[in-house]
């Protein structure tokens, strides 16, 4: 990737991520912390946990970290190994390319668990501890972010929980707050909108996708038609690495759409889901004689139509700006 001029990197060590450490008991947790990769981490049980155990951390006015003994072994659980993951790899980055001049981005928002104020400041203050620099980090926050489609939950817990989490990226004051899958969280970023430096970094190149598709249900039904069928049969096989939630009762054969129907089809969150988590097939199967099923016919109708894509995408960013004015 360096070879090919990328500046950014997204660090995902999900894998790593110990999702049932919220649940477990104390005498699990101990055995767990045994097996952590220490060597990865540079420290041991008793060092760590002396550095937060009886300790109170000011982050605001009106947030103290005070955490407890069970806490930090949850914590450790849960992101011991995650944490010396992205070690390894902010190592191999800057020792093997010293001079290239790259930024780092860190997610663990692609996981089961909710990443608790506490949990998110021994994140960072140990990555700190390693020398890992990153720009922004994506914790898992309360309610579901789903792909390609609005935020599901409680807006006033979430916005009382995304004051904590501000404050903490204050406390160290080198990164941002990053919203992964925060494409169409439209009611999100009103609330976000409205915080006095929330600075956050938005991902929404998914959804830019199913805008092109959009195009497609407008210029060329037949064809659009086609990849609304596929993506239906492939639905149940590609979903599994993403988080969402479509219902395929929900949709018809999509010869059963009226053609000034499909549009409106953008609007129903089944579809977009199912469009959106089979994007890498559209854009890369092939028939038996070696040609893409779709993604020759995609280009070249985009490149006919570039001007109404123009228009649709430029609405579509403003949708995503505007509530951050």
């Amino acid at each position: 990737m360096v070879e090919n001029g990328f500046r950014m990197f997204t660090f995902d060590p999900s894998e790593f991520v110990v999702n049932e450490a919220d649940h477990i008991s104390e005498n699990e947790l101990d055995k767990r912390i045994n097996n952590l990769n220490w060597k990865g981490l540079q420290s041991n049980i008793k060092e760590l946990s002396a550095d937060y155990l009886d300790k109170e951390f000011i982050l605001s006015d009106s947030l103290k970290i005070n955490p407890d003994l069970i806490s930090i072994k949850k914590a450790l659980v849960k992101y011991g190994n995650a944490i010396a993951h992205i070690k390894k790899l902010y190592d191999h980055l800057v020792t093997k390319y010293p001079n290239y001049e790259s930024e780092v981005e860190i997610s663990v928002d692609e996981t089961e668990s909710v990443t608790t104020p506490f949990e998110h400041f021994f994140f960072v203050k140990e990555l700190n501890r390693l020398g890992v620099k990153f720009i922004s980090l994506a914790p898992r926050f309360i309610g579901d972010f789903e792909k390609g489609i609005d935020y599901k939950g409680d807006l006033d817990l979430f916005k009382q929980e995304y004051l904590k989490h501000l404050a903490i990226t204050k406390y160290f004051g080198n990164y941002k707050i990053s919203l992964h899958s925060g494409s169409d969280k439209f009611s999100v970023y009103k609330v976000i909108g409205s915080i006095k430096g929330a600075y956050t970094h938005i991902k929404t190149a998914g959804t830019s996708y199913l805008e092109a598709l959009k195009v497609m249900a407008i210029k060329e039904p037949e064809f659009f038609r086609e990849i609304l069928d596929y993506c239906t049969s492939l639905y149940e096989q590609e979903k599994k690495t993403y988080h969402v939630s479509a219902d395929l009762n929900k949709i018809k054969s999509a010869k059963d759409y009226k053609n000034e129907e499909l549009e409106s089809l953008f609007y129903d969150d089944n579809v977009r889901q199912v469009l959106h988590v089979t994007f890498g097939r559209i854009l890369t199967d092939k028939n038996g004689s070696g040609e893409y099923k779709f993604k020759d016919r995609l280009l070249g109708f985009l490149k006919m139509y570039e001007e109404t894509y123009y228009e649709i995408i430029e609405i579509h960013f403003h949708k995503h700006l505007y509530p951050f004015k």
